[in-house]
């Protein structure tokens, strides 16, 4: 499917690796001109090179930029400062029993998870309204839906993203703007399993048992059963990225394999 995303402009941050760099070379594979931003040089360097061996006519770019700090958007805004397409990917997560989370993680949480997002739509969302076209999409979580009693900070910025995402989404009415939410669960990385490795129940569980016992007791109400795949998630991204997407404003896309078991 052509999803007419050529000599599109797109930022995707801290796309590196996982979720974020399965959509960079998502869009690059579809003519975006990408720009992905990093903390490392070499990684930056390798995910670039990642993209270019699958997509070798790619159009991409690094940014060796911390855009969870005032001083690393201005750097990424003074290199790139328009974009057509823009995706809030930055984002971490940790476990920590409620009550040992600290005022200074609390606030280093929503700083990294939040408002960097803030911070780079308060630039580029407005040169969007003003051309009539572009895509500001949040990488949120299945925790924005149900926040989880061992990260609750983490909880707490993924629903904040939902409801950033929503009142944006509300100024484009009329408008060839969307503004969207997307919400994995589980998705298969390294971390994830350095994660899951945790809750195994007792030692030398091998990865496949360990994933198998997480939503056995943790997602029980998955219809997947599994973690998702990066790409699986970057497919949707591009989907809403694209002018195919146009009839999704203002919405928490789920990606996240049947585990709320709302209707709505």
């Amino acid at each position: 499917m052509d999803l007419q995303l050529n000599n599109k402009t797109a930022i995707v941050t801290a796309a590196t690796a996982g979720i974020g760099l399965a959509i960079a070379r998502t869009l690059a594979k579809e003519g975006v001109e990408v720009t992905i931003t990093g903390r490392d040089a070499v990684k930056l360097d390798e995910a670039i090179n990642a993209i270019r061996e699958q997509a070798p006519d790619a159009r991409v770019h690094g940014v060796l930029a911390d855009v969870s700090r005032v001083e690393g958007v201005a750097q990424l805004i003074a290199q790139r400062p328009h974009t057509d397409i823009l995706v809030n990917n930055l984002g971490f997560y940790e476990a920590k029993p409620f009550v040992e989370i600290s005022d200074e993680a609390w606030l280093t949480m929503l700083d990294v998870n939040v408002m960097s997002g803030v911070r780079l739509s308060r630039h580029y969302f407005p040169a969007m309204l003003t051309r009539n076209w572009g895509r500001v999409i949040f990488i949120s979580s299945e925790v924005g839906a149900f926040t989880p009693p061992d990260m609750v900070h983490y909880g707490v910025s993924k629903s904040a993203q939902l409801a950033v995402s929503r009142g944006m989404a509300e100024l484009t009415k009329g408008t060839g703007v969307t503004v969207n939410s997307v919400l994995p669960s589980a998705t298969r990385s390294e971390g994830i399993m350095d994660y899951l490795r945790q809750t195994a129940p007792r030692p030398g569980m091998d990865d496949s048992d360990i994933e198998a016992h997480f939503f056995q007791s943790y997602r029980p109400s998955s219809l997947l059963a599994r973690m998702i795949d990066a790409d699986e998630i970057a497919a949707m991204v591009a989907l809403l990225a694209s002018p195919l997407g146009a009839a999704s404003n203002g919405a928490a896309v789920r990606v996240e394999g049947g585990t709320f078991r709302s209707i709505l």
